[in-house]
């Protein structure tokens, strides 16, 4: 099977997330090696190497295979165009999740991340069973945390100078939400 095939596909008022295809590869070498993409997330590398995307994408299935995560291409429903990334990184042991997510810079601010975001999470609860999703973000980054709050998520603490990039030391915020608390939010 591939990616396609196992990873399900969701949809929102203005969206489609999907299974990445490896042709999504340029844009996502594209988007997500963008300098202030690299500022706002933790994992991603500046600059986005070649053949990089090809590799991440492949391992997609894998790990959904494995119950280890799903990774989906956050794309406008009218065209299927990739704007950005939403993964639901699985822990079924402890029945939780953390979603982690990037927007194309173009497309911020236009509350797509909110929308996405709870689309993964509703998804967790429903299909996954999981009693808890989490996420963390940067001190700095408040639009990422604003994702969270909008899905009613609630802070659950700030590890100071937990996390090191850019040459220094970065606050990082935790924000999780548990599956009696969830109601999908009016976007």
């Amino acid at each position: 099977m591939t990616s396609q095939t196992q990873i399900p596909q969701l949809k929102t008022d203005r969206l489609l997330l999907r299974a990445f295809k490896l042709s999504d590869a340029k844009e996502v070498q594209r988007m997500a090696g963008s300098k202030k993409v690299f500022d706002t997330t933790a994992t991603i590398p500046h600059p986005y190497p070649d053949g990089a995307a090809e590799e991440w994408i492949a391992k997609h299935a894998e790990w959904f295979e494995k119950n280890l995560s799903a990774n989906w291409a956050i794309t406008l429903d009218v065209n299927e165009n990739l704007i950005g990334c939403m993964s639901l990184m699985i822990s079924q042991a402890h029945q939780r999740a953390e979603i982690a997510y990037w927007l194309g810079e173009e497309f911020w601010g236009k509350g797509y991340c909110t929308e996405a975001a709870a689309a993964a999470i509703d998804y967790g609860f429903k299909e996954r069973n999981l009693n808890k999703v989490t996420s963390h973000h940067m001190a700095e980054n408040a639009a990422s945390g604003k994702v969270m709050i909008k899905n009613g998520m609630k802070q659950e603490g700030i590890l100071r100078q937990h996390f090191f990039k850019n040459d220094r030391l970065h606050d990082m915020v935790f924000y999780g939400i548990l599956k009696s608390e969830w109601k999908r939010p009016q976007l």
